[in-house]
């Protein structure tokens, strides 16, 4: 019983300059987190797709993998000039970039982990965000392959060392993305070349099924493309952007949302009801929805269905962040990066707005694994001051807030959400446990006073620049007069009190005189 307590727990990495340690998750008994993994020196840490293995990159060049069921190191390697390093989904392989000096020295080695050994080394003369990982493998890591020029090259996952089993075809293929689960399916995209059009192609993993792709969606006006399988392999989404917006409307350019499925019954644009750029789009777990915020600002937001329908509207504001929660009830729509972070928590199921509040300068934002907590974080060196975690409950009000002088990651250790019961009882179990902190506290300090469970929204107010601030009396000033400061509210008072008696008695004057 208690080895299956342990592997329902949420944990929680963070890191600073000086390494990471892990907490457990909330709830916390005192308010605050339980260390159960003290400091570690690093320059990276990771955690593979299902959280059993944490890969630490250390400044010696040395890349530990620990067992995240006891957080104990189980494996090191010693890997000369790493510029890079990945972990499989399942933590079984993991492979490393170094630098290299000359094309003869195959500077990507994958590992296995389990046993130190390399098994599988090749050339790669530099690392891009679409060459990396070199290898890429579907979430059960039944299928790997990687990018090669005008192919796809295909590995047997359990026999690296036989080398490629097969090759998959595509004449000026720049990126690719395989189907996490099931890996049955990939996506590749090849750009515009020569007057002809750009496209993003699917194709069967099989290598008897990859004579003719599956779906094919052609689009002009476009450099490069992000690919979103969702759960099931049976739908993809692709966003088309382009460097430059030939309506002149954006300075970033366009972007178009293209949805295929693997069945051929749809290839075309989905139905956004209002034009501007896609700022963000995600799947739900289940496969069966996704959610989109779009627009210029205020931006709008739409769930779909996975005939392209839309099926319910959330609403317009100041949003270009959609996190789904892993249960899927629930949906966070927030603004961050260049927005004042604004976020509306919203009940899919039940079709309603939940809460809203801020969290502003938030760099991440991620849902718990069990879906009941919604944790932002402000980190370097995106941003040097202010570093800090935000965590809320499923309606928006805060539960725990944490600042640092430097905060580089915080993450959730990931768990598969079916290990979690069903979404109404833990958010009971969560309400109860609060009445019971309640009771044992009394009436309690008001620091410890509860959040408001629906947070009245505050009207975010016009931006004015540092140097804006102080206009209104440096111009009174230039001008020889004396700057009028900003009034109380009974200094207003007074002061219309008094020029109604000035103006009473010169009213008064003004009669006796006549």
């Amino acid at each position: 019983m208690a080895s299956e307590d342990a592997s329902l727990s949420l944990d929680i990495l963070v890191r600073e300059p000086e390494g990471f340690f892990v907490w457990n998750g909330p709830p916390f008994s005192n308010g605050q987190p339980i260390v159960k993994l003290e400091r570690v020196p690093c320059t990276n840490v990771r955690f593979s797709e299902d959280g059993s293995r944490l890969m630490v990159m250390k400044s010696d060049s040395v890349i530990s993998i620990y067992n995240c069921d006891n957080f104990k190191e189980i494996r090191s390697f010693q890997v000369p000039n790493v510029a890079a390093a990945d972990l499989s989904p399942c933590g079984t392989y993991i492979q490393t970039f170094q630098k290299s000096s000359t094309p003869q020295e195959k500077n990507v080695i994958l590992w296995k982990t389990e046993t130190g050994e390399a098994v599988y080394q090749l050339f790669q003369k530099n690392m891009t965000k679409t060459t990396w990982p070199s290898i890429r493998f579907s979430s059960d890591e039944a299928v790997a392959c990687r990018m090669a020029t005008n192919e796809i090259q295909f590995f047997d996952t359990t026999d690296f060392p036989q080398g490629i089993l097969y090759r998959l075809r595509v004449p000026g293929v720049a990126a690719f993305e395989v189907s996490k689960a099931p890996g049955s399916h990939v996506a590749v995209f090849v750009p515009e070349s020569k007057g002809s059009p750009a496209s993003v192609q699917i194709y069967a993993c099989g290598k008897d099924l990859q004579s003719q792709p599956l779906a094919r969606r052609s689009f002009f006006r476009c450099s490069t493309v992000q690919l979103n399988w969702n759960r099931g392999s049976t739908g993809l989404l692709a966003v088309a952007q382009s460097d430059v917006d030939k309506t002149n409307q954006s300075y970033y350019g366009e972007s178009k949302l293209n949805y295929l499925t693997t069945d051929g019954t749809h290839e075309g644009l989905v139905p956004l009801r209002k034009e501007g750029p896609v700022h963000d789009v995600q799947w739900s777990y289940s496969g069966s929805e996704f959610a989109v915020v779009y627009g210029f600002m205020p931006a709008s937001a739409t769930i779909f269905n996975k005939k392209c329908r839309p099926i319910l509207e959330l609403g317009s504001g100041p949003y270009n962040t959609v996190r789904w929660n892993p249960k899927g009830k629930f949906l966070c729509l927030a603004g961050f990066g260049n927005l004042p972070g604004d976020m509306a928590f919203w009940d899919y199921v039940d079709g309603k707005q939940l809460g809203t509040t801020r969290a502003e300068c938030s760099v991440t934002s991620e849902w718990s694994p069990d879906g009941r907590y919604f944790m932002t974080a402000t980190t370097a060196p995106r941003l040097q001051i202010d570093n800090g975690i935000k965590i809320f409950h499923h309606n928006g009000s805060l539960f725990f807030k944490k600042m640092f002088d430097k905060l580089f990651q915080a993450e959730w250790k990931p768990v598969s959400p079916d290990k979690f019961g069903d979404i109404s009882e833990l958010i009971k179990s969560v309400g109860s446990l609060k009445i019971a902190e309640t009771k044992s506290q009394g009436s309690g300090s008001a620091s410890r006073k509860a959040a408001p469970s629906n947070p009245t929204a505050t009207k975010p107010a016009a931006y004015r620049p540092p140097h804006a601030k102080q206009a209104a009396a440096i111009q009174a000033e230039l001008l020889g007069e004396s700057p009028t400061p900003e009034m109380s509210k009974n200094a207003l008072r007074n002061k219309k009190k008094r020029e109604k008696q000035k103006e009473k008695k010169a009213a008064e004057a003004a009669a006796a005189g006549i």
